[in-house]
Order: structure tokens, then sequence, then C-alpha cells
């Protein structure tokens, strides 16, 4: 018998079994992840170890984030593909915060007109039948309402902006090739132990793709869901990512930049866009290689506010991310350290600045490159204390509430109320499944944090490439003249939101977190968890949390629930008869119910060291070196 050698992969994933059973630290589930050089935090473990060999290879955290993303891409496919979506938010040492908007298009066949006849005649797609829309679809008079747009199948695919992103960021911040960062992902493509999650989710939705035989042949080799531990290999995927690879290695003659195009435009322009716009075509799906093309992430400005002396960076107004200010500005005229953490006073005013956050984010924002968001008016500090006084600390708002940032005005007079209302219709295999996270940073004070989503089960795989296609058409809206109307090559608004945090112009903070229009919801309460109550980063992610739906949902149906209020009941039953008694509508979840996972990243300005923290409750993960 040949003499085993642990991997470093290996070597943390015990390391992580053995920590979890006698963590020392009595207050958290797990230990603070702590170093000097540098530290990356994502969803599963070999995401991370990604992220860290390229930090020990001597690349920079923007190497380090990318690698982490692109190994996501593969063996996280339950909630995140090579086929989905990425925004990132990066810091170098000697920089300036930037955006990079990985979001992709939305197909030039994909109107509205198409999905509102679809809907009303009932889907008549090539190949493989579509098992979603019309039976749950609701629309209003005018036909204009959620629904038509479906959650799963090949319609709702946008342009995939995971390489392109990711290219991107290499090309202005990294240091290493795109070969060098993507070899952890090929190496997972060829082969890894799949896990108990992703198992769960082949087997919960297998009836909605198992229909498509490229998805089936991948999901359920030999007829069956692979087991827990068994080797799950995507030789499809494995290819082209190696194929992208020689693209790059062909062209690096010429120079890194040279190279990476090379990489980015065989699959833009080239092979890769050929082959799945081919197999859309032939399967009744929109995109094209014309749509491909025409795609390119964006380089932008973030959206910032600041809170008692931090600033705190966001993507634009395409993605929920600036919502989360427009709540920190309003809270900033309240004692929240004096109500006590988790307490009746500090949940309802925290929830009903989320509801005037989200309502502001369901009536104005869309993708700027289509629509005039008014972005500065939502994030001032005047607006704020317009619309401050509208928390009732009596009562809860049962009503859907955007203001009038224009007229400087606390609320919007011909505000109309959503129709949609009530829990999802859409059959619960096939909503969405959501997404991961990435948070870097490294000993130079680099820093990076990606929220990679999109392509989730069930996907339709793209014939004999091995790319799994996204479905975050779903998120665009079908109202006439709304910011987040369906349009041809227009970005639909997300829910996906890294975020940044620095203190005297120095960065603290990197986080992100899975959880669709819960996240900005759980990032605001982990950071005021580290920036009011003083919680370590451990202790912030694992605090019991709270979430509402009154909101629009982002996805599938798109409902409205006014006034629901979930708690996790390690929470006080007191506090929550207190706030049901203030009008909540209170539910109750299990103690780990959050469907949020945050990862954390902290720089200690004064020691240096690095802190990572990882919400147990999905699997998160971080390392520090």
């Amino acid at each position: 018998m040949k003499n085993f050698v642990p991997s470093l992969g290996h070597v943390l994933m015990i390391s992580a079994m053995f920590l979890n059973v006698i963590a020392p630290e009595a207050d958290t589930f797990r230990p603070v992840v702590r170093g000097t050089r540098g530290a990356v935090a994502a969803g599963h473990p070999l995401s991370a170890e990604a992220g860290l060999r390229l930090l020990q290879q001597g690349g920079n955290a923007v190497d380090a984030g990318c690698a982490s993303i692109l190994a996501a891409s593969v063996i996280e496919f339950s909630h995140f593909s090579f086929g989905g979506e990425v925004p990132i938010i990066i810091k170098t040492a000697s920089g300036v915060p930037t955006v990079i908007n990985g979001q992709g298009i939305a197909p030039r066949l994909a109107t509205r007109a198409f999905f509102l006849a679809r809907a009303k005649n009932g889907s008549k797609e090539k190949g493989p039948v579509y098992t979603g829309a019309p039976e749950y679809v609701s629309i209003s008079e005018g036909g204009s309402r959620p629904g038509a747009i479906p959650s799963s199948g090949i319609l709702p695919a946008t342009v995939p902006g995971v390489l392109d992103a990711v290219v991107t960021a290499l090309d202005r911040f990294g240091s290493k090739s795109l070969a060098e960062v993507m070899q952890p992902a090929i190496e997972l493509a060829d082969g890894f132990p799949i896990d108990e999650l992703r198992v769960s989710y082949i087997e919960k939705t297998r009836k909605i793709f198992e229909p498509w035989p490229t998805s089936a042949k991948l999901f359920l080799p030999n007829g069956r869901a692979p087991k827990p531990g068994e080797i799950f290999s995507q030789p499809d995927l494995a290819r082209t990512l190696r194929e992208i690879v020689k693209a790059e290695s062909a062209s690096s003659a010429r120079g890194r930049h040279a190279g990476l195009m090379a990489a980015r435009d065989y699959f833009y322009k080239g092979a890769i866009a050929k082959r799945i716009s081919a197999f859309s075509e032939a399967n009744g799906g929109l995109l094209r290689a014309a749509d491909f093309a025409a795609f390119h992430a964006k380089v932008e400005e973030p959206a910032q506010t600041t809170y008692r002396g931090y600033q705190v960076y966001k993507t634009g107004f395409w993605a929920q991310g600036p919502a989360m200010l427009e709540m920190l500005n309003l809270l900033e005229g309240y004692d929240l350290g004096a109500m006590q953490h988790n307490s009746a006073g500090y949940i309802h005013t925290l929830t009903e600045a989320m509801k005037l956050g989200f309502a502001d984010r369901d009536r104005y924002y869309g993708d700027p490159d289509f629509v005039r968001v008014p972005g500065a008016e939502l994030l001032s500090k005047d607006y704020a204390a317009l619309r401050r006084p509208l928390i009732d600390q009596k009562r809860a708002s049962l009503e859907q509430r955007p203001g009038d940032p224009m007229n400087k005005k606390p609320l919007l007079n011909n505000s109309v109320q959503p129709a949609a209302i009530g829990e999802s219709r859409v059959p619960e295999a096939e909503r969405a499944n959501d997404t991961t996270c990435v948070n870097v940073m490294d000993k130079e004070g680099n820093v990076f944090s990606a929220t990679p989503s999109g392509a989730w089960l069930p996907t339709v795989v793209a014939g004999d490439t091995g790319v799994m296609l996204g479905q975050r058409m779903q998120s665009f809206l079908l109202e006439e003249g709304h910011p987040n109307m369906l349009q041809p090559g227009k970005r639909p608004r997300v829910t996906l939101s890294p975020t940044l945090v620095m203190k005297d112009g120095k960065p603290l903070l990197v986080l992100s977190t899975p959880g669709g229009d819960n996240q900005d919801q759980s990032l605001i309460q982990v950071l005021l968890n580290v920036i009011e109550f003083g919680m370590n980063v451990q202790e912030a992610v694992e605090a019991p949390r709270f979430q509402t739906l009154h909101l629009v949902s982002s996805f599938d149906d798109h409902r409205f629930n006014p006034g629901v209020l979930n708690l996790e009941d390690r929470i006080d039953k007191q506090v929550a008869n207190d706030l049901q008694a203030r009008g909540h509508k209170v539910e109750m979840h299990t103690a780990w119910g959050n469907p949020s996972a945050p990862t954390v990243i902290l720089f200690m300005q004064e020691s240096g060291v690095i802190e990572a923290g990882a919400d147990p409750r999905r699997g998160r993960y971080a390392i520090a070196w």
C-alpha cells in the first residue's frame, strides 16, 4: 500500500471537523481564523483553498479571489456555476475602491412582448418541454405583472458574465495569468468528492432538469444521483476551461494583456459562444452568439455612504446594495447600541428601516444604462432625514412606502401597492437557489469582495460545452415603464451585494453573503454587530438574525408579503411577543434557519492581523495564512 500524503485540501477539511468538535471559543460554533499574510473566505473549503493556493504562489488578493470564484463555479453548482454572473468590489493598496460589473445582459430576442404572449398562450419551446410558468403565472389587468418569465429552463438565461468579470479583474488589478488562476478549477472539473448539499439539490431538482438530456447525463450518471463522497467529474466543462487557457497561451507572446483578451474572446466571440448559441437556438432558447459578442463586464465607481465615520461601498443601482446604504443613513439617527442587541426595539427599528430602503429599491432601481436612477438623491443624508420620521416606534408598517427623492418628499404620492401578495406559487423545485460568496485580503492591503451567483440547479447544460445556463432574467419585471422592466441588452436588477468598509481611508472589512433579498438584511446586521456591539467576526456571523419579507421578491413570481418578519428561535420569545404586539407578522424559524450565510474578513489596522469569520449556517469556510 502506498503511503498517503494528505494535500492541503485534506488537511483543511480534517481540521474543520476537528475544530467544530472542540472549538475553544465557547461563544461561537467555530473559532475566529487569524493570520498575517492573507485570508480567504468562501462558500466551500475547496473554493477557499483555491484562493489560498494563489496567495501562497505569490498572487495578490485579486488573483486569489478570482481563483476562488472559478473553483466555486465548478463545485458549488447547486447555487452558482460558470454560466452565471458575479459583481466584484476591489480596493488595491494604492488605488480607490472599484466595482467590476459582471452581470450578464438579456438576449436581443428577450422582449416583454415575447414573455407576455408566451404566458397567455402557454409554452411552445422547441426541444425538451419546459415544466414551469403557465400554471402559476399571475398577471394583473393589462397583462404586465410578474410571473411570465420562467424561473427555470432555457428561456431565462442571460449572457454568462463570470469569465469576463474575472478576466477584467485580473487585467486591471491582478498579477497572475488566467491559466494559473484557473488551474484549481480545472483540477476540480476533472473530479472532486461531491458533498451532501450538492447531492440533495440534485435529488430535489431532478424532475425539472431531467427532461434535458445534457443535464441528466451530467447530474445523473448511470441513471442515478451520485452519493456523497463519490468523485463527481465534469469532462465537458474541463475541456472548455482548458480550451480557454490554451487560447491565452497562444497569444501570451504578445504580453499578459493580449493573452487575457484572447482567452476572453475565445469564449465570447469564438467557438464557445457559437456552440452555446447553436444549442440555444436548437432548443427554443433566446441566447445567440451576437449577444455574447455584445457583452462586456463594466468597470465602475461604487455607490457609497458614511456611517458614524466608516465609509461603506456597494455596487451601483443595477443591484440592491445601495438599499443597505439607504438603511444605514436612516439608522445613523438612532442610538442602536443603547437599544441592546436583538431587543424588540432594535429589531423593530432595523426592520422598519429595511422596509423603507427596499421600497425605494423596488420603485427606482434598474440598469443605469437604460434608466435614470436618482442615485445621489436616494443616498443623501437630507433624504434620510426626511424619511426617518416614517419609522413609528410603536407600530409596524404594513404598506410599501417609496419616497420622492427628486422632489424632497418622504413619500411618493402615486405609489401603487404590489399586486402579487402572499407566498410564491412557483413549485419549490423550480425556485431560485441563490448564490455564494468570496472575500479576500492580503498582507499588502489589497481587498476583494464578490457575490458569485446564477446558473444554479436546476439548470440546462449547454450541449457539449459543459457550461450551465443561468436563470437571471426572472429578476426582470414586465411592468410597463418600471426601471427594471425587461429590455434586450439590459442587465436585470439583482440582489448580489459585495461590501467594502473602510476607516480613515484604509480597508477595514469585506463581507458578502448568499441569500437573495435577504443579503443586505443579513449584511447590515453583521456589520452592526461589529461596529455597534463590538463582536468579533465569528460572533458577528453566528449571532441570531431576522428577516423581513416586506418587499417585492426579486425572484420567481415576485410576491410581496406585507409585515412578515422571520425570527430565528434563538431570539427571546418575549421579544417575539413584543414585536407581534407592534403589528409585525412574526414567524419563528429554526435556530440556524436564516437563509443567508455571510463570510467576513477584518483587518486589524494597529497589529496587521487579518481576522476571518465564516457562517456555519450553509457551510461557509475561512482560511488565514
